[in-house]
């Protein structure tokens, strides 16, 4: 083990590594109903991959204007992890009992209590939510966890996300940080958004397939979007803890540390 910082960061960086590179949704998912979910796959409507996109950026959008730029900064403050997933339960329950046509009215949502969920966490680590860069970093949250046919195997996982999203966000925090939220900036923020949707959207699909398998119905929607946003915080309590140990030590130093993790 890497000797360069404290031994109490290392702990707290195998601990996010361990939450970072850990099974997807649909692993948890499958384990949880103990039916493949490839089986409901064949329920989701035809076009349903023209769509998906669409309605998952438009859920990001939405929920980012309800959530991190209203919540409160208190930096430090514990979240309030279980009634997050109390909230998304019923959402999911919602869904779960009108099936997979009630998709886009459940997940802006249920993406909107995930969001601000996520904007707690970050919080918690001591993350300023009034900071645009956090704001952005939650949003990157999302784009956690799924994997792309394309990703590099020899990569952390983890790390391929950030660098596919370095340049998005980098252009985002820029542009709000000299001009703020305004309408000259939507296009700026919507190519970010369409770029995490495009990972978050196999996550969504994998719930939908999941959700759309029969006898499932409002019980196992509401399981389904609970294991769904356990998932989402593990994904922050992870990135958040990177993130804070690469403002302490430098994210070059943070980065060749966790992959040198076993």
């Amino acid at each position: 083990m890497n000797t360069v910082i404290p031994e109490q960061d290392q702990k707290e960086l195998a601990e996010a590594k361990n939450l970072l590179e850990n099974p997807g949704v649909a692993a948890k998912i499958t384990n949880f109903i103990g039916i493949p979910i490839e089986e409901g796959f064949k329920n989701l409507p035809k076009n349903w991959n023209e769509k998906i996109s669409e309605v998952t950026t438009s859920a990001l959008l939405k929920a980012s204007e309800a959530a991190i730029f209203t919540i409160k900064d208190n930096p430090g403050k514990k979240s309030s992890n279980y009634w997050h997933k109390f909230g998304v339960a019923v959402s999911g329950g919602v869904g779960g009992f009108f099936g997979i046509a009630a998709l886009a009215v459940e997940l802006p949502i249920s993406t909107t209590i995930m969001l601000r969920s996520i904007a707690e966490i970050a919080r918690s680590q001591g993350e300023s939510i009034n900071d645009y860069e956090t704001k952005l970093a939650c949003l990157e949250v999302f784009a956690l966890g799924g994997k792309n046919r394309s990703d590099d195997g020899t990569e952390s996982g983890y790390y391929i996300v950030r660098t596919f999203l370095a340049k998005s966000v980098t252009e985002a925090s820029e542009f709000i940080a000299t001009k703020g939220i305004v309408e000259d900036g939507a296009p700026i923020l919507l190519r970010l958004l369409t770029k995490i949707a495009e990972r978050f959207s196999i996550q969504i699909t994998e719930k939908a397939a999941a959700q759309g398998i029969p006898l499932i119905g409002a019980a196992g929607g509401a399981f389904i979007n609970t294991l769904f946003i356990d998932h989402f915080q593990d994904m922050a309590k992870g990135h958040f803890t990177v993130r804070k140990l690469e403002k302490i030590h430098g994210k070059e130093l943070i980065k060749k540390i966790y992959k040198e993790i076993n």
